[in-house]
């Protein structure tokens, strides 16, 4: 929010939120609230569309609607004036902009044309050397987005679904950490007889949607790990490693019509299991019904969680989400053969991996890093 102090007044300017790390732009699908209106702290007053998801935004500030700056449809940056709010009491810094931009997308000349373009998609086709006369734009009025770019200036691509923009924008991030993060990877197999029989005792005498299940403790057990290694919590920026203020854990939700969304557990290792839970229940039912919040989709993780277990992987290779540094896979938990105190017996194993930024740590903190995970998980009681 940008403050506007009057004679009589003072105001302050709602702006389109960065709802990711990897969020240039947005375009508002519905507005909750219309001029007039008195708003409350936390209250839901639109709903943005992103290259990933439809996200509801909050307001951080109590007071009244005094103009809807940008209506529904147009495709805006990061930083635009959404809204104008006449405020009665102090701003939040949490949704102050880092930059405002303007609040709409006029059409600029190209080659002598007219074109609308998402600034975004005018910086790339620069980069990319791509004229943008001929694009068919998939964004609200036609504007040409980021994913809408042909790979070359001979053949534009076609509008393409929702579905196809929220996978070509997970693409193009998923390229440039293939490309510019030096990965290591290492993976350790775990026991979890111990947990199973720790979350059994938990669950007894629970109603079955207040039980606990190992997504969780794997969340927590990263939570405390990256707690304790600190220099796998945090973000590569600028040529140099910045430690996380705390470990925001982003969780890798996949969704029913295909693609993923990211929202992050903040200071998770804080948490006690159950209250990981609650996370965990409510950002997986909210992603797959369609409804998450901004809050949750914040720009500032420090480690990802990935479990494709649930999905039948037997192990996970994933890709580090920049900036961060570290991911952890879980694959599927399996009953196996394995060796206790000199004997083969029948354990629940899962195959935990870690993918990391050579330019942050080395295999040998990865390593400590894993052991350290593993402990916590084989003594639950810890």
């Amino acid at each position: 929010m940008t403050e506007v102090t009057g004679a009589a007044r003072t105001a302050f300017d709602y702006t389109m939120p960065s709802l990711g790390a990897d969020m240039d732009e947005g375009s508002v699908v519905e507005w909750l609230v219309a001029v007039g209106d008195r708003v409350e702290r936390g209250q839901v007053v639109a709903r943005v569309e992103t290259e990933k998801s439809d996200i509801d935004i909050e307001i951080w500030q109590d007071g009244v609607v005094d103009d809807i700056v940008v209506p529904t449809g147009p495709v805006v940056p990061v930083g635009t004036v959404l809204m104008r709010l006449t405020t009665t009491g102090e701003a939040s810094p949490a949704v102050a902009p880092t930059a405002p931009e303007p609040s709409t997308l006029p059409p600029v000349r190209v080659d002598g044309e007219r074109v609308r373009a998402t600034p975004r998609a005018r910086r790339l086709a620069e980069e990319r050397g791509l004229s943008l006369v001929g694009v068919v734009g998939s964004g609200p009025g036609g504007a040409i987005r980021s994913c809408d770019l042909p790979d070359s200036d001979a053949a534009p691509r076609p509008a393409a679904t929702r579905s196809e923009r929220m996978r070509l924008a997970i693409a193009e991030r998923m390229e440039r950490s293939s490309r510019d993060i030096p990965h290591y990877r290492l993976e350790r197999t775990v026991d979890l007889d111990a947990l199973h029989r720790h979350l059994a005792e938990i669950n007894e005498d629970r109603p079955v949607a207040e039980r606990v299940v190992p997504a969780a403790a794997f969340v927590r057990a990263v939570a405390r790990a990256a707690d304790r290694h600190r220099e796998l919590n945090g973000s590569w920026v600028d040529g140099a490693f910045r430690p996380g203020p705390g470990v925001n854990v982003a969780l890798a939700i996949s969704l029913r019509t295909g693609g993923l969304v990211t929202p992050t557990i903040v200071d998770a290792a804080s948490l006690s299991l159950d209250e990981t839970m609650e996370r965990v229940r409510e950002f997986t039912t909210a992603a797959r019904a369609g409804s998450l919040r901004s809050e949750w989709m914040r720009d500032d993780s420090t480690i990802t969680v990935t479990n494709l277990g649930e999905r039948g992987a037997d192990l996970v290779h994933g890709l580090i989400s920049p900036p961060e540094v570290a991911l952890v896979g879980f694959g599927r938990v399996l009953e196996r053969p394995w060796v206790v105190e000199g004997h083969v017996v029948p354990r629940r194993l899962v195959q935990v991996t870690l993918a990391a930024d050579h330019r942050a740590t080395d295999g040998a903190s990865g390593s400590r890093f894993l052991a350290t995970l593993a402990r916590f998980l084989e003594e639950p009681e810890r």
